[in-house]
Order: structure tokens, then C-alpha cells, then sequence
């Protein structure tokens, strides 16, 4: 089982998207003095929402759609409580990048 997992800084106003299997190691991570990262200026980061896939790859494809969109107004939706992870579009790439 493996997350997407968005996160926001109030501080910097930006959201940053990732996948890990350990969410909240990683949100730990964004926030510590040792993150030498992009992160490390928008302390704190707050984990708005997450997403869970049923293989890494699936999650990293999701994570490269939505990253390729460039559109702050999607993730924005995605990050809506309620939300479901129902995109056509994207569950036809995961299919189709699965060579079974």
C-alpha cells in the first residue's frame, strides 16, 4: 500500500504533493531542521490530504499526472474533504502503463 499525500504552508502559501508509503515519517521529515529539501522553507507543512494506492507505481503515476497539470485550482479540488480519487483520465494511464 502506497500514499499520495498533499501538503500545504501557510507560510509560503504553496502545496507540495509526494508519495510514501510512511505519510506521517515524511510529513515529520518536511518539518524537521534536517530537511536539506525544497520543504524546508515553507515550515510548517500541513498534511491536507492523502490518498492511498495499491502499488507505488500507481501512486507515482498519480503523482506525475497531477504535478504535469500545473493547475493550483486542481490540487485545490483534491484537497477538498469529501473528495474522491475518481479521474478517468488517470486510472486509464495506470492501466495502461501496467504491462499485464
Amino acid at each position: 500500500m502506497h500514499f499520495l499525500y498533499f501538503l500545504y504552508s501557510p507560510s509560503i502559501d504553496k502545496y507540495y504533493i509526494g508519495q510514501s508509503a510512511k505519510v506521517e515519517e515524511r510529513l515529520s521529515y518536511h518539518n524537521s531542521d534536517e530537511n536539506s529539501i525544497w520543504t524546508k522553507r515553507g515550515k510548517p507543512w500541513i498534511l491536507v490530504a492523502q490518498f492511498v494506492f495499491p502499488t507505488k507505481k500507481d501512486a507515482l503515476i498519480a503523482e506525475r499526472f497531477i504535478k504535469n497539470q500545473k493547475s493550483r485550482k486542481l490540487i485545490a479540488n483534491i484537497t477538498k474533504e469529501g473528495y474522491r480519487f475518481r479521474n478517468q483520465i488517470l486510472e486509464n494511464r495506470i492501466r495502461a502503463s501496467d504491462p499485464d
